[in-house]
């Protein structure tokens, strides 16, 4: 069972902050189901630098669906 938004974000960011690749995906996507979509395109961007394919195809999205601007989807191309 999940505890809620809070705690699983928390894991979620400090996992992140290490540098764990798929808990900044993850974050992008929690960010995406809560309609921030900056947040999102932010945490997907750091990812794809990283080398995270999935990221760099979800910030892609995000750009074709209008969220993500050209810059953030030039820039996540750049650094993957």
């Amino acid at each position: 069972s999940r505890r809620g938004p809070c705690k699983g974000s928390s894991t979620l960011e400090k996992a992140a902050m290490r540098g764990n690749i798929d808990s900044r995906n993850s974050l992008g996507v929690y960010e995406v189901e809560n309609g921030n979509y900056g947040r999102a395109a932010r945490h997907y961007l750091i990812a794809a630098k990283m080398g995270e394919s999935v990221s760099l195809n979800n910030i892609k999205e995000m750009f074709v669906g209008g969220i993500a601007t050209k810059e953030h989807y030039a820039e996540a191309l750049k650094g993957y």
